[in-house]
């Protein structure tokens, strides 16, 4: 069998894209707060008192992906963790002041850096692109549960 052209496959370029985002997210935005704590503190930011798994799921993270993030940020003082009063299973989460401070440094230097990311493109080309791969993602949800197994 012949080799295969590697720039056909989704797979091949979504990880491409991945290690291009992480080059610029450390080297533009932090080398510190990775992209999926940012993520997290962003999605407090918007919904202060989201409780650990809901702040997971608004960004895509699993539970155990989730629990990490939360302790990372909780040790670097940019997160509140308390017990729920009506469920002691669950933790309600917060962004502290200096996390708050930090979202606001962070999203401007992350939008800095998607002007870069997105840069060859023309913005009729960045708001498809992201369409695209918004329904893509969305659609890849479906796989970590699927109702019905995929046929092959």
């Amino acid at each position: 069998m012949a080799a295969v052209d590697l720039t056909t496959h989704p797979g091949h370029l979504a990880r491409r894209l991945q290690q291009a985002h992480y080059l610029l997210w450390t080297t533009m935005v932090s080398e510190e707060i990775t992209s999926p704590q940012f993520a997290v503190l962003n999605a407090l930011v918007a919904e202060p008192g989201l409780d650990q798994r809901t702040a997971g799921e608004r960004v895509g993270l699993d539970r155990s992906t989730t629990a990490e993030v939360v302790t990372r940020l909780s040790r670097r003082g940019l997160v509140d963790k308390v017990r729920d009063p009506q469920d002691g299973r669950r933790f309600m989460l917060r962004p502290t002041d200096d996390g708050a401070r930090t979202h606001r440094k962070l999203a401007l230097r992350a939008a800095r850096m998607n002007q870069v990311f997105l840069g060859p493109l023309t913005a009729a080309e960045q708001a498809v692109f992201l369409d695209l791969l918004q329904r893509v993602s969305e659609a890849a949800e479906s796989l970590r549960n699927p109702a019905e197994p995929v046929a092959h």
